[in-house]
């Protein structure tokens, strides 16, 4: 709705994964889950694309501790952040 509500409004779109996996299988997930974000956003919403940046950032940022399953589902996530 920020987005939708808000035309002039950026947003940099995160997407992370948990730590099982390489670190370059890792990156890759979580690009796809980002720029997987970014494609639902234009397709249900019509947000431009030159408003959302993608950005992987793997297992490098957990919130969970990753030797549990739910902590492992926790950090595959996508994060927004607004942009100035």
């Amino acid at each position: 709705m920020l987005l939708r509500d808000n035309p002039k409004v950026r947003v940099e779109i995160g997407g992370h994964s948990d730590a099982s996996g390489s670190d370059a299988a890792n990156m890759k997930a979580s690009e796809k889950r980002a720029e997987s974000a970014k494609k639902y956003l234009q397709d249900k919403f019509n947000i431009a694309a030159d408003r959302m940046v993608v950005k992987g950032y793997g297992a490098t940022k957990p919130i969970a501790d990753n030797k549990t399953k739910e902590g492992q589902a926790k950090n595959r996530r996508v994060e927004f952040r607004v942009l100035k």
